[in-house]
């Protein structure tokens, strides 16, 4: 039990007033997306179908999208 305290103590004893920058975001999902353009999820995958912006799929059934595809295409429809 004084072993769990001590590591518990050691990981709040680092410095948070200096976190590490989280990497630029890339890729957006699907549910990014939605959100983004207020659309639904099966809208979502009518335009990767139509290849509007540059996709790729990890794993099974989970799409990526890329950030600066979508904002290219984003910023030419609007």
């Amino acid at each position: 039990m004084a072993e769990a305290n001590m590591i518990m103590e050691e990981s709040f004893d680092q410095d948070i007033g200096n976190p590490m920058p989280a990497p630029e975001k890339r890729c957006y999902t699907v549910e990014e997306i939605q959100l983004i353009l207020n659309i639904s999820r099966p809208s979502v995958y009518r335009l990767i179908r139509r290849k509007c912006f540059h996709a790729f799929q990890i794993g099974r059934g989970k799409w990526r999208i890329s950030k600066k595809s979508f904002d290219e295409w984003l910023d030419s429809v609007s």
